[in-house]
């Protein structure tokens, strides 16, 4: 079961303020405790959302929006992906997770479990997913 622990953003991390030294040893040695525990799939941090886009879908047609977005409690500001054998094994590790923005900030990350090509009926479209090793592509 593969899961991903989503870092909220905060007023701090959309001005583009950098972590402390503290907090990025606190994720640091929490990163590496899953990976020697063979659970870490991925993390990462993420740029202010100024640095960002979004794309709008209606009426099929498309629209590029720029950042910033105004809804800071509803950006991301960066993302853990782990995998699990159960759901209270995320539970357990998520409840370890460091404060995200300091211990002084009012802070909320969320966690959803990923969907599996399992989940879904087999078809052509989810054969076509499974021949895709997603893993295995070069970097751009």
């Amino acid at each position: 079961m593969r899961f991903m622990i989503i870092i909220k953003a905060s007023a701090q991390s959309e001005a583009g303020v950098m972590p402390d030294e503290k907090l990025l040893a606190e994720m640091a040695d929490y990163h590496e405790q899953l990976a020697k525990a063979g659970v870490l799939l991925d993390g990462s941090g993420l740029q202010p959302s100024a640095k960002g886009w979004r794309i709008r879908y209606t009426a099929g047609r498309r629209t590029v929006i720029d950042g910033p977005f105004a809804e800071t409690k509803e950006l991301v500001a960066g993302y853990t992906i782990i995998q699990v054998r159960s759901r209270e094994e995320a539970l357990e590790w998520t409840r370890r997770f460091p404060a995200p923005h300091d211990e002084n900030v009012e802070a909320e990350i969320e966690v959803r479990q990923m969907f599996e090509l399992e989940d879904f009926t087999p078809c052509d479209a989810i054969e076509q997913f499974r021949r895709i090793d997603i893993g295995s592509q070069p970097a751009q």
